[in-house]
C-alpha cells in the first residue's frame, strides 16, 4: 500500500487481510471450559453424580467378582484339584448298589494314589438330648468315618480334636454343630439311645460340603454302638497331579470290580469351577447395568450441556465479537463436557475402588480391581463426554454474534 493512501496510517494488525485470529495454548482451553463449570457448581454435581455411579457400579461389579475368584483360586490352590470321590450308584432295578466293604482298601492300591479315606452312612439321627421328639432331626447326617478321613479332604478342626475311634465320642461339622447350638467340645449328644461326648467340632470343607452338616462318628464305634454294616458310602482319594485322569478312569472298577457301572466317580474342584463360570455370568449381566446407569449419566450431561448453550448465548456472541473462531466455541464446550464428564469418572473410580476394597474386608478376600476395568471406566467417561458434549459444542459454534449478543 502506497505511504500517501488513505489507510497507510493503520497499524499492521488492523490492516485487511491480515487479521489473524488468536491460538488458544491447551492451558487456556481447559480454563476456558472449566469457568462454566465454576459458574454453576450444584449442576455440575447432579450431572457428574449420574457418570459416576455408573462407573462406581461397573467396577465394584468387576472387582467384587475379580476378589471373588482370586479368593476361589487361592482356595483350590490350598485345597488342591487332586480330590476324586467315589460313591455308588444305582442298579437297573432303582436300588441302590453299595460299594464292597473292601473298596477302600483297594483303591489305595492303585499306585499314584497319594491318600484314601472313607465315610458310611449310619441309620441314626443326632439329638441335643433324648427329650427332642424323634422327627426334629435338624436335618443332620451320622457318618462313620475312618481315621484318616480330615487328611483327605483337606479338613480342620475349628474347636477340639479329631478322634474316629472305638470310643463314644462324635466330631461335628460347622453347620452341624450350629443347629445342635454346640459351640466347644465338650457337651454331650443323645445318638441312637446312646450318648456321644462332643470331642471337635470342624471348620467349614469347601471340597467336602456334605461333611459340614453332619455328625462323624468313628468306623469302629459306629460298627459297635450304632450297628453300622461296614460299608463305605463315599470314598475319597487324593492322587498326583498328574495322574488324576487316569486314575478317575480306573476308580470305577478298583472300588467295584464286579459291579464298575454301578460306580459313581467325581471330582469336587470341578462344582467349585462351575460356581466360578457363574460368577462370570452374573458379572456380565450386572456391567450390563451398569452401562444403562453410564447412557443414563450421559444423557444428563447432555442436558447440562445443552441448557449452559442456551443460557451462555450472550457470552458466545461476545466472544465471537471479540474475534474467536467457530473452532474455538466448539472445543471450549466440548472441553467443558469432556470435564464434567472426566470429574464423574474420577469420582465414580474412587467409589468403585472403596466399595469393592470394603466388600472384600468384610468377606476376608484379596481385594482386586483389574486395571483394564480401571482404564475402562476413565476412557468411558471420555468417550461419554465427547459424545455428550458434540451436539451442544456445534450448535454454540453456529449461533450468530450479533444473534448471539441480542439473546436475552
Amino acid at each position: 500500500m502506497s505511504r500517501s493512501g488513505p489507510g497507510w496510517f493503520r497499524p499492521a494488525w488492523l490492516r485487511p487481510g491480515r487479521v489473524r485470529p488468536a491460538r488458544l495454548r491447551p492451558a487456556d482451553v481447559v480454563r476456558v471450559g472449566g469457568a462454566g463449570l465454576r459458574a454453576h457448581p450444584l449442576r455440575v454435581f447432579l450431572s457428574t453424580f449420574g457418570i459416576a455411579v455408573g462407573i462406581a457400579a461397573m467396577l465394584s461389579v468387576v472387582g467384587i467378582a475379580s476378589s471373588s475368584r482370586a479368593e476361589l483360586d487361592a482356595a483350590l490352590q490350598r485345597l488342591g484339584t487332586n480330590l476324586l470321590t467315589v460313591t455308588p450308584g444305582k442298579t437297573l432295578t432303582g436300588e441302590p448298589a453299595p460299594l464292597p466293604a473292601d473298596a477302600v482298601a483297594m483303591v489305595r492300591r492303585v499306585s499314584p494314589v497319594t491318600a484314601a479315606s472313607a465315610t458310611g452312612t449310619v441309620r441314626a439321627a443326632v439329638y441335643r438330648n433324648e427329650f427332642i421328639p424323634t422327627g426334629e432331626t435338624g436335618s443332620i447326617a451320622v457318618l462313620a468315618a475312618q481315621p484318616d478321613l480330615l487328611g483327605a479332604v483337606g479338613g480342620r478342626l475349628s474347636a477340639g480334636r479329631w478322634t474316629a475311634g472305638d470310643l463314644p465320642t462324635v466330631v461335628l461339622g460347622a453347620i452341624a454343630a450350629d443347629r445342635l447350638g454346640i459351640r466347644h467340645a465338650g457337651p454331650r449328644v443323645w445318638l441312637r439311645g446312646t450318648w456321644f461326648g462332643v470331642a471337635g467340632i470342624l471348620d467349614r470343607v469347601p471340597l467336602a460340603p456334605e461333611l459340614d452338616t453332619a455328625a462323624l462318628v468313628g468306623w469302629a464305634a459306629a460298627e459297635h454302638y450304632l450297628a453300622f454294616d461296614g460299608h463305605p458310602t463315599m470314598i475319597y482319594t487324593r492322587s498326583v497331579e498328574s495322574q488324576v485322569e487316569a486314575v478317575r478312569a480306573v476308580l470305577a472298577r478298583t472300588a467295584n470290580p464286579a459291579d464298575p457301572q454301578d460306580v459313581r466317580v467325581s471330582r469336587p474342584s470341578d462344582a467349585l469351577a462351575a460356581q466360578r463360570a457363574t460368577g462370570y455370568t452374573l458379572g456380565a449381566q450386572l456391567i450390563g447395568l451398569a452401562a444403562v446407569a453410564l447412557l443414563v449419566g450421559g444423557i444428563g450431561v447432555a442436558n447440562t450441556m445443552v441448557i449452559s448453550v442456551l443460557e451462555r448465548r450472550s457470552e458466545v456472541g461476545l466472544r465471537r465479537a471479540l474475534g474467536a473462531t467457530r473452532g474455538q466455541i466448539r472445543v471450549q464446550f466440548l472441553v467443558e463436557s469432556l470435564l464434567l464428564s472426566l470429574l464423574g469418572g474420577v469420582a465414580g473410580t474412587a467409589l468403585g475402588i472403596a466399595a469393592t476394597a470394603a466388600f472384600a474386608a468384610y468377606k476376608h478376600w484379596p481385594t482386586v480391581v483389574p486395571a483394564w476395568s480401571t482404564a475402562g471406566g476413565i476412557g468411558a467417561t471420555v468417550v461419554i463426554g465427547t459424545l455428550a458434549g458434540l451436539y451442544p459444542a456445534m450448535r454454540a459454534a453456529r449461533l450468530a454474534p450479533t444473534e448471539a449478543l441480542a439473546a436475552p
